[in-house]
């Protein structure tokens, strides 16, 4: 396998953790991943990805990044955080793409609950999360009417999602339904977006909540059988009058604005398992320079808080898939027949590039990002409802 991981500017310990990812995916994962190609397929989600792989990334320290050290998590330098979680999450997806999804919905979480939870509940689950490595986070914002793609261009009330959570008696009412949600289908804690002001745009009226799995009226409804990263259990949640208490609001009204901390390093560490997946190709590496130099760039921007970093997170997702969804193609073509059977395994490579185009974001959504970013007040004009 060509090696063209960047040396410069890494830490000892971004080396270290780098190296016990790779053999942890040499000596693990893709061994089970070649001896069980045929697991993936298994129709009972909680059947495929065997606990010890989990359980093998527990024993790596890489399970737990982004919750603090105080609750026994593994802390990152804050300076460095992102790229971190890029390079880690770069190793674990040259394994499989699926497992290296799992592992981040937690880390990209446990960072959003890091900085917004209130102290009694960050003991709480901080402490479920570190003591079960089974245990997994998710971020349920998507709804079957769409998700960024509601209020791109446009921040208006007709916009604004369809779940909604009612104050009553001193906590939260919510109803409503969440589509392709990232560890939704098992899952242990949520944190779920609604709408809590239907008379303003989704950027003022959008809160979030932290919903734990066995609260009443949280029914999972089904597991979505993706294309590619299947061993991450992509899932459907519908709440009915679930009721939460007051201490479990999260952000009121501005959720989404607030939401920064766990989107930005999300495109970020998209774009570095979007490259992982052609890595092998050595013909064409200069695809995957190019997509790092953006990757790079746009990581060190997070980490420096830059003012144009939320533009540079959205070009590194967009171009990112794009470009490697190319290589893996090229990829499919030159092993002729071979590439379309399922116990040859390129087939995989093609599948899971080509889910990356729909996560995070559509390749279209990104780009009106990009532009809304660029010119903030001249990128779209709202017509109205008629």
């Amino acid at each position: 396998m060509l090696d063209i991981t960047p040396r410069s500017g890494l830490s000892e310990e971004q080396r270290l953790m780098r190296q016990s990812c790779r053999d942890f995916v040499d000596e693990v994962v893709t061994p089970f991943i070649r001896s069980n190609w045929q697991r993936e397929w298994d129709m009972n989600p909680q059947a495929r990805l065997p606990p010890e792989i989990l359980q093998g990334a527990e024993e790596i320290g890489i399970r737990t990044l982004g919750v603090p050290e105080e609750f026994g998590g593994l802390e990152l330098d804050p300076k460095s955080e992102v790229r971190t979680f890029a390079l880690i999450s770069e190793e674990i997806a040259r394994g499989d793409s699926g497992l290296a999804d799992k592992l981040v919905q937690n880390w990209k979480v446990s960072v959003l609950l890091r900085n917004l939870a209130p102290r009694h509940l960050q003991e709480k689950w901080f402490r479920r999360l570190v003591e079960d490595p089974q245990f997994l986070l998710a971020h349920c914002l998507t709804e079957p009417r769409g998700a960024s793609d509601r209020w791109l261009p446009y921040n208006v009330p007709e916009a604004a999602m369809q779940t909604r959570a009612v104050k009553k008696n001193g906590g939260w009412v919510i109803n409503g339904r969440k589509q392709f949600i990232s560890n939704g289908y098992d899952a242990g804690l949520y944190v779920v977006y609604a709408n809590t002001n239907p008379k303003v745009g989704m950027l003022q009226g959008t809160s979030s909540f932290l919903v734990p799995r066995d609260t009443p009226g949280l029914t999972v409804a089904r597991c979505n059988e993706t294309m590619g990263c299947r061993f991450m259990n992509n899932g459907e949640l519908v709440f009915e009058d679930l009721r939460v208490p007051d201490d479990h609001l999260l952000v009121e009204n501005d959720a989404l604005g607030k939401a920064g901390v766990y989107f930005r390093p999300g495109k970020i560490i998209q774009a570095s398992k979007n490259q992982a997946v052609a890595l092998r190709l050595a013909d064409m590496a200069t695809r995957i320079e190019a997509v790092r130099a953006l990757l790079e760039r746009a990581a060190q921007a997070v980490d420096d808080n830059a003012p144009d970093a939320e533009t540079l997170c959205n070009m590194v997702k967009l171009f990112a898939s794009e470009e490697i969804l190319k290589v893996a193609q090229h990829c499919l073509e030159l092993h002729g027949g071979n590439g379309v059977m399922l116990d040859f395994g390129v087939e995989k490579i093609f599948r899971d590039a080509a889910i990356f185009l729909h996560m995070d974001a559509t390749v279209d959504i990104s780009k009106m990002k990009i532009v809304k970013s660029m010119f903030p007040e001249t990128a779209g004009k709202y017509a109205g409802p008629e």
